[in-house]
């Protein structure tokens, strides 16, 4: 029996599969244009002291949060708003775009 690397299982089946591929594609190009929140927070040019001071944590604590990889709604919100901004979140279908409440926030609120 021939052994494989996990590598060449994956180049085959993305070789062998053009929508696949396309998928791929379609995410890597989403991940490319998002900003980390660290570029957010230099565009509005704020320190991670002056974040951390706003939301009354540590700056270790606001560098963390700009490294995770999964972040509570609620922890996004929170950091938005001490950039002075408000987090909208929303789920896009084919035919129609729907905002959905962060954590924290009212119905009545965005």
């Amino acid at each position: 029996m021939t052994r494989r690397s996990f590598s060449h299982v994956t180049k085959k089946r993305l070789a062998d599969d053009p929508e696949r591929r396309e998928r791929l594609a379609i995410m890597q190009r989403a991940m490319e244009d998002m900003l980390a929140l660290s570029e957010v927070r230099d565009r509005m040019d704020m320190t991670q002291k002056q974040v951390a001071e706003t939301l009354g944590v540590s700056q270790a604590n606001i560098s963390r949060i700009e490294h995770e990889e999964d972040l509570y709604l609620s922890t996004l919100r929170d950091y938005v708003e001490a950039l002075g901004g408000e987090l909208q979140v929303k789920a896009v279908f084919e035919d129609q775009e729907i905002y959905l409440a962060v954590p924290g926030e009212s119905r009545g609120e965005s």
